[in-house]
């Protein structure tokens, strides 16, 4: 297993190099970033230079990339350019995001499997019908359409909730929107536990578990769902990546201050440094994520072992 885990951390580093590589060159060529610096007026030559030579974008694109990734590796990921230093600005987003993100996987787990496994168990009932048909409506409304209709309803409407989240964005105030940005993804684990499980029953280790006499719970908990949790956690596990990254609409409609809201004024005002701090950082998160979920499958499975 040790071997194995190292292995997987020397094979992170040439994607990680790949990866922030291909962003910093993306993010480079969205447009002048010192134009957006001087408003609706365009800077002179001389401010423009001397705002290039401040932030070093007179220098070639490759060399830029090399200093930034060594500055990265001392945990300097550069500074914005309203003067702002980036690790200050994750230091205030990223807690919020992963507070959110958290919210947004319990619900995947519990509502998604628990879901999963009656409907697994029951297919074809009405019961399986029905959640196979909501989770095809939820897959089908787009994100910012459930969380616009739940904000106007239960914040506005009923007063349930407050329309926007606070400063603090603390675990309760975080419940509806974590729902929301969990909603496509938690119909899909749905779907997939409920295939996983109504595989798996008919697998010659359930038959011969249940001809033993086992209790159904047993066989269920012990046998049938760990077996059918492999590609669940498989999923649920790169979804955190692309919780994270992907919760501008839900950020922007609640009006959370996190990774999403930082990315998106990032894009909006060119700011290059703010963007690939924030990608990078995401970047170490799908990595991470990827090597927890493969070390998981010898916890589920006892068949599979790592050299």
């Amino acid at each position: 297993m040790g071997r194995y885990v190292v292995r997987r951390l020397l094979q992170m580093i040439p994607v990680f190099i790949g990866a922030t590589l291909l962003i910093f060159l993306m993010v480079n060529v969205m447009g002048d970033p010192i134009a957006g610096l001087c408003g609706d007026r365009q800077c002179d030559p001389a401010t423009a230079a001397q705002l290039k030579k401040e932030f070093g974008l007179d220098k070639p694109v490759w060399q830029q990339y090399l200093t930034y990734m060594g500055n990265v590796f001392t945990g300097d990921f550069g500074t914005a350019f309203n003067g702002q230093k980036v690790t200050e600005l994750m230091s205030t987003a990223f807690p919020v995001t992963i507070r959110l993100t958290i919210v947004a996987i319990l619900f995947e787990i519990v509502i998604g499997i628990t879901l999963g496994v009656v409907t697994g168990l029951r297919r074809g009932k009405p019961v399986d019908t029905s959640v196979l048909m909501l989770t095809l409506v939820v897959i089908s409304i787009p994100t910012f359409v459930t969380g616009l209709l739940l904000q106007l309803l239960l914040g506005v409407e009923w007063g349930w909730i407050k329309p926007s989240v606070s400063t603090d964005a603390t675990f309760s105030e975080l419940i509806v929107p974590g729902l929301v940005l969990a909603s496509v993804s938690l119909a899909y684990v749905t779907r997939l536990t409920r295939t996983s499980i109504a595989e798996n029953s008919r697998s010659d280790y359930v038959r011969t578990a249940v001809a033993k006499g086992l209790p159904r719970r047993r066989v269920i908990t012990r046998h049938l769902l760990r077996n059918s949790l492999i590609p669940v956690v498989t999923f649920i596990g790169t979804d955190i990546g692309a919780l994270m990254g992907g919760a501008i609409v839900t950020e922007r409609i609640f009006n959370i201050h996190g990774v999403g809201y930082q990315l998106y004024q990032g894009i909006l005002r060119q700011n290059t440094q703010t963007v690939v701090g924030f990608v990078t950082v995401l970047v170490l998160v799908f990595l991470v994520a990827n090597l927890v979920v493969d070390l998981l499958y010898a916890v589920l499975d006892p068949r599979i072992r790592y050299a």
